[in-house]
């Protein structure tokens, strides 16, 4: 999971254990049921954490399956950004972050779920792939490798459609998954404006390898 500055004694490294146990626990229910009624006490006791506890962290269920929520989308960005730093290429940037998600289906099934049923709310979210999404879709339009205007808007259209393969692959997988990432991520392309003939030839090339 996502990571900040270590902690700096004993006491600050228990209570940010105690947030994160809480927060692995939203993330569990989130992805088993997507129900966030669950009690207060059945969450502590899934972190395996004091009732008591929970109100050191946070002031109602709300803000923690938000926490939870964030956290995700924030692995999920780590997570791309990991395979893809060696390309700079706008549209190849694209089409790996689809090409990879449709893979992490059967690699990191939580993680999917929960973009699957939480992500559309934070297309536009300042954490998780979204900020990232934005930067290379600036640096395309800049660069002319992308012919839309404005990239606020063609992140929605690029994360409505990623949001709805997460739901094909996880709907469907008997479906070839790469097959239909290839597809979208060539769909997109084209919509933001690369050439037909380069679109289908950069959604086919390798994807680089795991670090």
């Amino acid at each position: 999971m996502p990571t900040s500055a270590p902690p700096k004694n004993r006491f600050e490294r228990r209570r940010a254990e105690t947030r994160q146990a809480l927060v692995r626990a939203a993330r569990q229910i989130l992805a088993e049921t997507g129900d966030t009624s669950a009690s207060i006490q059945a969450i502590a006791e899934r972190a395996d954490v004091g009732f008591g506890s929970f109100y050191n962290h946070f002031e109602s269920k709300t803000e923690l399956f938000d926490a939870a929520v964030t956290d995700a989308l924030e692995e999920f960005g780590q997570v791309i950004d990991a395979r893809v730093a060696g390309i700079d290429d706008p549209a190849e940037l694209v089409a790996a972050g689809f090409r990879l998600t449709a893979r992490m289906a059967d690699s990191h099934p939580e993680l999917m779920r929960i973009l699957r049923d939480r992500g559309l709310s934070h297309i536009h979210s300042d954490s998780g792939l979204s900020p990232r999404a934005l930067r290379d879709l600036e640096i395309g339009i800049a660069s002319g490798r992308f012919t839309c205007d404005n990239a606020t808007t063609a992140l929605s259209a690029l994360g409505g459609t990623l949001l709805s393969l997460v739901a094909l692959r996880l709907d469907r997988p008997d479906l070839d998954g790469d097959e239909a990432a290839s597809d979208l991520a060539e769909m997109v392309l084209r919509m933001l404006g690369v050439p037909p003939d380069d679109a289908h030839e950069v959604t086919r090339l390798p994807l680089p390898d795991p670090a």
